[in-house]
C-alpha cells in the first residue's frame, strides 16, 4: 500500500513532528514498506500455531480496600517547584488551538 504524502503530512503533524520537503519522500518510501510487510504478515498461516504459554500469573492478587491517612497539604507541596493557590502548578502542555 504506498502512503501518500498527505497521510506523512498529517501523521507527522499528529505527532507534531516539523519535517522538511527533502524528508517526505524518504518517510513515503519507508512507511509503504512498513505497512505492506505488516500486510504481509497478515497472511502467514498461523493456525497450527500454538498460543505461547503463560510464564506469570493471568491477574494480579486482590487486597481489600482501607482507608489510610493520606500526607498533609503542606507536606504534598513542600517539595513541589511551583505552588498556586494552594495546588501543584505544572506547565501548560496541551494546546487547544
Amino acid at each position: 500500500m504506498k502512503v501518500t504524502r498527505d497521510e506523512v503530512l498529517r501523521l507527522a503533524r499528529l505527532a507534531r513532528l516539523s519535517l522538511a520537503d527533502d524528508e517526505l519522500p524518504k518517510l513515503e518510501a519507508d512507511l509503504s514498506r512498513i505497512v505492506d510487510y505488516v500486510a504481509e504478515l497478515g497472511k502467514v498461516d498461523t493456525s497450527e500455531v500454538s498460543d505461547a504459554p503463560r510464564v506469570g500469573p493471568t491477574a494480579a492478587p486482590l487486597r481489600d480496600d482501607e482507608v489510610r491517612v493520606g500526607l498533609p497539604r503542606a507536606a504534598a507541596l513542600a517539595a513541589a517547584p511551583r505552588v498556586v493557590d494552594g495546588a501543584f502548578a505544572v506547565p501548560e502542555f496541551v494546546d487547544e488551538s
